[in-house]
């Protein structure tokens, strides 16, 4: 018998706010300057609420946002920060060291 495997969802492992706050704080470090991983991130944790609850608190269309958060991508910063606040999400600057 052959061994079937499913795609791995991280949006079905983010069960709290603190999950979620962990997972886009460590995506938001380790993003390699595109933004390509944090905007991954957004559209995760957007997937575990649902996106059409997230679409409703924004003011943009369920479409809008899988399109903007989807891999190819590339929101308007507004979207971005949209999308964190309704989330309840915050970013903060550090200084590297």
């Amino acid at each position: 018998m052959a061994e079937q495997f499913s795609r791995w969802d991280p949006a079905e492992d983010l069960q709290s706010a603190e999950d979620m706050a962990m997972y886009f704080e460590i995506c938001v470090q380790e993003d390699p300057g595109d933004g390509s991983l944090i905007r991954r991130a957004l559209g995760t944790i957007a997937r575990a609420p649902g996106m059409s609850q997230l679409a409703r608190d924004t003011g943009l269309t369920r479409e809008g946002l899988y399109k903007a958060l989807s891999a190819d991508g590339n929101p308007e910063f507004a979207t971005a920060m949209k999308v964190i606040k309704a989330l309840g999400l915050k970013l903060q600057a550090h200084q590297a060291l």
